[in-house]
């Protein structure tokens, strides 16, 4: 395991967040599930502390989240990503802060449309400001079996950071979940994440399976 660490997971609730979430703290870092409603948070904290057996995960607003954290995993949907992490701004400061979001938008969401800035994480990266440490990580894996712990996910992680010591960070915290993570250089690089995930869903839905993923080949 890497360091221990603190974790905000914002959105928390949905299936990519609290699986990862669950994967963290199975791996003994302190998660901690945000939603705008804490009573839901804490009910989404107690399904997973169930299926690990024990209270490894609480649950909280996202603001009381994000203030206890060290690491903030944001995964929302796309049309709240920035009004999301505009609500926290304030205390994101000092943090880092990973960027789960794909841009999909509705209905066609197996087709690539990226944002005018080519990425998400870029843009946000340019609203948080220099202070906050934006990474890009996790949009191709998919949900599916995230909470069965025994089964391995065949998808390896592109994570993207103009800061190459918090990549390696957030590298681990992918090896941590069960998973492989790959630096894929600077922020800007995320487009290429971000346009998979459209793919992965187009070749789910030709081929009738759940779960596409990608994997880097060369590497040991």
């Amino acid at each position: 395991m890497s360091q221990p660490r603190t974790i905000a997971v914002i959105g928390g609730t949905g299936a990519e967040g609290s699986g990862l979430a669950l994967r963290w703290a199975h791996a003994g870092h302190s998660v901690i599930i945000g939603s705008r409603d804490a009573a839901r948070a804490q009910a989404a904290a107690d399904e997973l502390n169930a299926i690990l057996g024990k209270p490894a995960l609480s649950g909280k607003t996202n603001a009381d989240a994000v203030a206890l954290a060290d690491i903030v995993v944001l995964t929302v949907p796309y049309v709240s990503q920035l009004s999301t992490v505009e609500g926290l701004a304030g205390k994101l400061e000092g943090k880092i802060l990973v960027d789960v979001t794909v841009p999909l938008v509705p209905p066609k969401v197996s087709t690539v449309q990226l944002p005018p800035s080519d990425s998400a994480a870029v843009a946000l990266q340019a609203m948080v400001g220099p202070g906050v440490k934006v990474v890009s990580a996790f949009q191709n894996i998919s949900a599916h079996k995230l909470k069965n712990l025994e089964h391995k996910i065949p998808c390896d992680v592109l994570v993207c950071c103009d800061d190459k010591d918090v990549r390696l960070v957030v590298i681990g915290l992918a090896a941590d979940a069960g998973l492989r993570g790959i630096n894929a250089g600077p922020l800007a690089n995320s487009t290429v994440a971000e346009s998979l995930t459209s793919v992965l869903i187009w070749i789910n839905r030709a081929y009738k399976i759940p779960d596409s993923g990608i994997t880097i080949t060369g590497l040991e």
